[in-house]
């Protein structure tokens, strides 16, 4: 009785400044209460349990002491506002003991659910008034801003008998864009022509030997051959010749923001393989000159970038689709396209991403397309599903496996079907899996740009 007298207040302070006894510290207190159990049988017993009682408190509020106040501890957090989807980010803490005792420390960050973190948590031990920094990376699984609000850090005491948690407030917002890395590697490999690393074929554009336009100062992009030497010479400056195939066009995306585009393929959505292709097409094109413009839908039209060409073009693209979900909804298809029609007058090489799982949907895609041809170039990209691919390819077929074979085979053979549809209407057509979008579309584009179909 009283060790519980004595213990009582030491645990309800340690348990007011969210201070925890670790389980060393839990045998310790169950000790003397077990041998309290002997003073039935020996006044011994009783005189050895007080004594250990005092002790173990006294120990106890000695050891609290060790830990220190709030104030004691402060972090700070270093990391770039702007990730990519599914790409490592860099995060470093930088966690700073002001106390004057030495700290054994447990730190880990605040990472949304929707992030993967590693490693995920650090061991230090902190001497008195120094500073220490980790790093680790996360990746996101999710696009839009997410909050990091705190650092918290789990303090053990010198004996080990408690745990303080402290909550340290660092807010960091950090906005998930599309994959944006894939940007940097293109222009990397671009400038020492190893774009085949990324499925990008080399196109010959048709009379860039020929149509001469206009001239301007060397990039280091520029093929040397194109260098005009005597008047670079004039100049002083390096100076290179421009083509006619290399004149600004006019490029528009409709990207399909309805239920269609709900289903993953490696770990993403299918808008998010969408967004991150229009997004490298829309690299490339800006690099040749063109001008870009997006339109994204689902039973509304959800959000507009004008077309237009220069580098900030990438930042409007950027913010308009950074936080675009696909919504549970039907797409409506006419809403997008008149839309196109009232703001868009000019011909424009108008790419549309969808999925067809029936024939509604697929009807007025071909529908719609095939009205626009003559005033825009369409292309209608049809996002392919892996299930059905492998289901219709599947070696056992007997039993259930037969069932499913047959039925994936009815509907590969209507979408191949729609497939030429369109193409029998003038639209240009791909079908494509979600994680060869990127590089196809690329190809699609400099062929059209190299054939003057535009």
């Amino acid at each position: 009785m009283m060790f519980v007298i004595f213990a009582a207040p030491l645990l309800f302070y340690a348990r007011f400044w969210r201070i925890y006894p670790t389980r060393l510290m839990a045998l310790l207190f169950a000790a003397p209460l077990l041998a309290s159990v002997g003073v039935l049988f020996s006044p011994f017993v009783l005189l050895v349990a007080l004594a250990l009682d005092g002790l173990i408190i006294l120990v106890g509020w000695l050891d609290l002491v060790t830990l220190p106040q709030r104030k004691h501890l402060s972090a700070e957090r270093e990391t770039l506002r702007i990730a990519s989807l599914q790409k490592k980010h860099r995060v470093s803490l930088l966690i700073e003991n002001r106390s004057p005792f030495r700290l054994s420390l447990a730190v880990r960050d605040d990472v949304p659910q929707e992030f993967t973190a590693l490693p995920e948590e650090f061991q230090m031990e902190l001497d008195p008034h120094s500073r220490a920094t980790v790093h680790y990376e996360f990746e996101p699984s999710s696009r839009g801003a997410f909050t990091l609000e705190y650092v918290y850090i789990q303090v053990t005491s010198f004996f080990r008998l408690w745990r303080k948690y402290v909550r340290v407030p660092v807010e960091t917002e950090i906005k998930v864009y599309p994959d944006m890395k894939q940007l940097s590697e293109y222009a990397i490999l671009a400038r020492t022509n190893r774009l085949s690393l990324m499925g990008v074929r080399r196109t010959r554009k048709v009379g860039q030997d020929h149509d001469f336009e206009r001239l301007r100062d060397y990039t280091p992009d520029d093929n040397y051959k194109h260098i005009d030497w005597r008047t670079t010479a004039r100049r002083r400056k390096l100076t290179v010749r421009e083509f006619q195939s290399s004149q600004s066009q006019r490029i528009i995306f409709l990207i399909d923001c309805g239920r269609m585009m709900t289903n993953e393929a490696d770990g993403i959505s299918l808008l998010d393989h969408s967004l991150n292709a229009m997004l490298m097409m829309s690299y490339v094109a800006l690099r040749q000159g063109d001008s870009v413009g997006a339109i994204c839908f689902s039973n509304e039209v959800l959000s507009y970038v004008p077309p237009r060409s220069g580098a900030n073009q990438m930042n409007h693209l950027l913010h308009a689709s950074y936080d675009r979900f696909p919504q549970l909804v039907e797409s409506r298809y006419d809403s997008a396209f008149m839309y196109l029609r009232t703001h868009c007058q000019k011909r424009s090489l108008v790419v549309m991403i969808s999925n067809v799982i029936d024939e509604v949907n697929a009807h007025q895609i071909e529908q719609y397309l095939g009205t626009i041809v003559g005033r825009h170039l369409p292309l209608g990209i049809l996002l392919r599903d892996h299930r059905l691919f492998d289901a219709a390819d599947s070696e056992k077929l007997y039993g259930r496996n037969l069932f499913e074979a047959a039925a994936a085979a009815e509907i590969l053979t209507w979408r191949h079907q729609v497939l030429t549809d369109l193409a029998h209407r003038g639209v240009m057509a791909m079908d494509v899996f979600p994680e060869d979008l990127t590089a196809n579309l690329v190809n699609q584009y400099l062929e059209i740009k190299a054939r003057h179909l535009l």
